[in-house]
């Protein structure tokens, strides 16, 4: 598997409040986490900071034996938990980091498959021979009310509280996490990332770029220099992983 990460701060924010990681153990499966920091006085970026630190900690500590979906989808319930807990305490312990929290999306990537953990957000797209989908469902205040089909997609776009979100990581005592997996093949491109692109970048300009020549770092580079050209008031943060060839002895 190739991978590649991105982060920018933008064209107008004066700090960058979002991280990523991709971490690979020694089965050659790769954990991918991008969040997004929400929180006054830089709060969001101690949030975002901690959430990766601590997973990749409980990654390379932890070692999991990931064979299948359940095993995936259990080891991110446990470690979003334990991570949920302790940037809560923090929070609680250091008043200028009162409410602070993250969204979250996490890929965990196999030679089979990919399970996807989130909460907030933050979204997960996969391009694969059915073509381009968002594997992710908004935990936001608009996605709620487009689905309730008190307002439109087109209306969400501009609405006064676009940014609400429903649920976060860390500004709870326990947080519910969604789950989805499905098939990883050969050619398939997994892409993480925050509202800061997909805020600025549509759907089909981001799996257009996907579908270039261009090597994996120059598509990652793209799409961010994309965010920034149409505004890149966010702070713009991505992951992508392709899976580029068989593991050897499979047919």
């Amino acid at each position: 598997m190739k991978v590649v990460c991105r982060t920018d701060r933008g064209k107008v924010r004066n700090h960058n409040e979002d991280h990523v990681g991709i971490f690979t153990d020694n089965d050659g499966n790769s954990l991918a986490v991008v969040a997004d920091g929400m929180g006054g006085h830089l709060a969001g970026d101690v949030a975002s900071r901690m959430t990766i630190e601590l997973i990749q900690q409980l990654w390379e500590t932890d070692q999991p034996k990931i064979t299948t979906a359940e095993n995936a989808i259990e080891w991110f319930t446990n470690s979003i938990q334990m991570i949920n807990e302790k940037i809560y305490h923090y929070a609680n312990e250091n008043p200028e980091c009162k409410g602070m929290g993250t969204t979250f999306v996490a890929a965990l990537c196999t030679e089979n498959f990919v399970t996807v953990a989130h909460i907030g957000d933050s979204r997960c797209y996969i391009l694969n021979s059915h073509g381009f989908q968002q594997l992710t469902d908004d935990h936001s205040l608009v996605n709620e009310l487009v689905k309730s089909g008190q307002i439109s997609k087109e209306d969400a776009e501009h609405h006064p509280r676009k940014n609400v979100l429903l649920r976060a990581l860390g500004t709870e005592p326990a947080v519910q996490i969604d789950t989805v997996t499905v098939e990883l093949e050969v050619g398939d491109y997994i892409i993480l990332c925050t509202d800061g692109l997909s805020n600025k970048v549509s759907d089909s300009e981001i799996k257009e770029v996907l579908k270039t020549e261009q090597d994996l770092a120059e598509k990652a580079d793209r799409l961010i220099q994309m965010a920034n050209d149409n505004g890149g008031e966010d702070n713009i943060t991505l992951a992508i992983i392709y899976k580029d060839h068989l593991k050897a002895g499979d047919d």
